[in-house]
């Protein structure tokens, strides 16, 4: 069911990712929320319940566009290797023009935030692993990548490298390049799954 979101909380949405990139998880409160958007606290509280509620409507969010792109971004006649750099350089591209959302994923304190929290995060990399278990499944059955591993634990391999990088990139105050970094580690992990 496709994730409801009108113009107004999109809006209160971007602006708490503002918030988040800038001061953290501590300074994104309804106050300071509704200070930057020259709102009252009440018009905030209209459109959301808490900074809970917003939070996880950006992680859904998050999740549902991530979805879409990489079924744009791939199509069958494509190679699964082709396919793998596709899927990254998509959520490259997307993290390098709203790192807010990078900030959401990896924000110290965040996750002990709520179950709730850790359900919308969890629902994230659910998505990414099943569009990348097609792929490295693929490619193993094409002997394309190593079968020397199983699947599951190229998928581990590959988004814990993933990871680490969207966490160096956020440390960073993103002021590296992060889609030459990514091409590189995609180059990197492609060097290591293909098969021999």
């Amino acid at each position: 069911m496709p994730l409801e979101i009108s113009g107004r909380q999109l809006e209160i949405v971007e602006c708490a990712g503002k918030i988040l990139t800038t001061s953290g998880i501590s300074g994104l409160t309804i106050k300071n929320l509704a200070k930057e958007m020259q709102f009252s606290e009440s018009a905030i509280y209209r459109h959301f319940a808490s900074k809970e509620e917003i939070i996880i409507l950006m992680l859904n969010f998050l999740a549902e566009s991530m979805d879409e792109r990489y079924e744009k971004a791939i199509s069958n006649q494509e190679t699964p290797e082709e396919k793998f750099v596709k899927l990254f350089q998509s959520q490259f591209s997307f993290f390098k023009q709203n790192p807010h959302f990078v900030v959401a994923v990896f924000s110290d304190g965040l996750m002990e935030e709520s179950m709730r929290i850790n359900e919308a995060i969890l629902k994230i990399m659910t998505i990414k692993m099943k569009h990348l278990l097609s792929i490295i499944s693929e490619g193993q059955q094409k002997k394309v990548f190593t079968n020397a591993i199983t699947s599951d634990e190229l998928i581990h391999i590959v988004m814990g490298t993933f990871r680490l990088q969207m966490f160096k990139w956020r440390i960073a105050n993103f002021q590296f390049d992060i889609s030459r970094n990514g091409d590189n580690m995609i180059q990197s992990l492609l060097t290591l799954i293909k098969a021999k």
